[in-house]
């Protein structure tokens, strides 16, 4: 039985996106396939008024054209509680104006509507430091704020790669190997210097054959990943960073990984998810706004968000 649904999505300006790349593009372009009013806001539009979550929303239509892309309707207030779903779409950095946002929506999510993904879980699984929880499937990992430290982990294993907890689209990160003469300074820089904890991990040599992205929807893997493979002379195979995107099936080993980690990712609410795996490991959990459904839809000729809004119709019939 088909359902018809009220979806909002809090996002970026919609007139900045990159339509033919854009995984929150390809989402609205399946709502309105479906039929599905949709209603556009950014994360200044959202208020909270008489203890109710509230926004000034537009509606939305979308067409898949790369020179005009959307057209808004009339400005409607309303709560946020009108709609049968949001999509929480909008980019990092994840700084404190993203959580006052996920507070408002938490509101709206307990009257009754469905946020994807569940606002308490998008607080709770910073996108470097949940792979913690997955020990099993990481590399050797340090995080810290302490030089001594990051040098000792630089002693050991001779070849790593430095993180901010907060970055997105491999901004700031920097391969680092021993007896390299910018050591001091990439740590003073990057830890501020000793307040701010940064992630170290273990070079995977495999990067070179890509930085694979394995989508999740409720827990379980799309059927194939786009690895990211960097440029000559890169450490960095993001999109983002100049990096090009291939298609291939998931392995054995990235099968295993995504069985670790899908029913934690059921348990808490995190309907769609971005795993980064080089090699044989996980190295980051996307749950912010995850991307790569164009470029894997195009290659494989799938239709990912059809899957993703089908379990969000099932979530909202129950």
């Amino acid at each position: 039985m088909s359902v018809t649904l009220k979806l909002g999505v809090v996002m970026d300006r919609i007139e900045s996106i990159t339509p033919y790349k854009d995984s929150t593009f390809a989402m609205l372009l399946e709502t309105q396939a479906r039929g599905w009013p949709i209603f556009y806001m950014q994360q200044a539009d959202l208020y909270l008024r008489h203890n109710q979550a509230r926004a000034t929303m537009k509606s939305l239509g979308v067409q898949d054209n790369s020179e005009s892309w959307s057209e808004y309707g009339d400005d409607i207030d309303q709560s946020l509680d009108a709609l049968d779903v949001i999509l929480m779409r909008k980019d990092p950095p994840f700084n404190m104006d993203y959580i006052y946002t996920t507070y408002l929506l938490e509101l709206a999510e307990k009257a009754g509507t469905l946020i994807v993904n569940k606002p308490q879980s998008l607080r709770d699984a910073n996108e470097k430091l949940f792979t913690a929880w997955f020990p099993q499937c990481t590399p050797e990992s340090l995080v810290t704020a302490d030089a001594d430290r990051i040098r000792a982990f630089l002693a050991e294993y001779k070849d790593i790669i430095l993180k901010p907890l907060d970055g997105m689209g491999g901004t700031s990160i920097f391969r680092l190997r021993q007896g390299d003469e910018n050591t001091n300074v990439i740590i003073e820089v990057m830890t501020r210097p000793g307040r701010h904890l940064i992630m170290a991990q273990r070079y995977i040599p495999e990067i070179e054959q890509g930085d694979k992205r394995i989508l999740m929807i409720n827990g379980e893997p799309v059927d194939y990943a786009l690895a990211r493979i960097p440029e000559a002379g890169e450490h960095r195979g993001n999109l983002a960073a100049g990096g090009s995107g291939v298609g291939q099936a998931l392995s054995e080993r990235d099968r295993w990984i995504c069985q670790q980690v899908g029913p934690v990712l059921r348990e808490k609410g995190l309907l769609f998810v971005g795993l980064d795996v080089i090699g044989d490991y996980l190295t980051e959990i996307n749950v912010t706004s995850p991307t790569c459904i164009r470029e894997l839809d195009k290659q494989f000729d799938l239709n990912i968000s059809a899957q993703l809004m089908d379990v969000i119709a099932e979530k909202c019939q129950k």
